[in-house]
């Protein structure tokens, strides 16, 4: 069942940001941690190398911006988020899919094993930058 205006990635999977939010929330309002961390969270999509030599995975830009969104507000509506880490720094072996979904914010080459940071790793960089500020 897909939704009609919905946004799905190459896994099938609904993109639904406002769902970090609801958990992390959730968990804070009925266990009252003292310390939460997401884990693992990304997103496959179909990346390719396009003819500058360059990744332009605006998709995942935009899941990424739209997660660290919620995440914040999350934590300025009291969670005790402590980190959250972006599933993956790399495309890599899936267990079930093998190299067929891309994850990472660095494209590889499987062949040669060149690596190219995609515009989502450039994204991610000056985010990072920005909460050094």
């Amino acid at each position: 069942f897909h939704k009609p205006d919905g946004i799905y990635t190459a896994m099938d999977w609904e993109v639904y940001p406002q769902g970090l939010y609801q958990i992390l929330k959730r968990v804070h309002d009925d266990y009252a941690v003292s310390a939460m961390y997401v884990t693992e969270n990304g997103a496959a999509f179909d990346d390719v190398v396009s003819a500058d030599g360059h990744v332009h995975d605006e998709r995942r830009q935009n899941f990424l911006a739209n997660h660290y969104e919620v995440a914040l507000r999350a934590i300025e509506d009291g969670v005790p988020l402590k980190g959250y880490f972006t599933w993956s720094l790399l495309d890599n072996f899936e267990w079930a899919e093998g190299y067929t979904k891309r994850f990472g914010i660095v494209y590889v080459d499987y062949p040669t094993q060149r690596r190219i940071i995609k515009d989502s790793g450039y994204f991610l960089a000056r985010v990072a930058a920005l909460s050094q500020q």
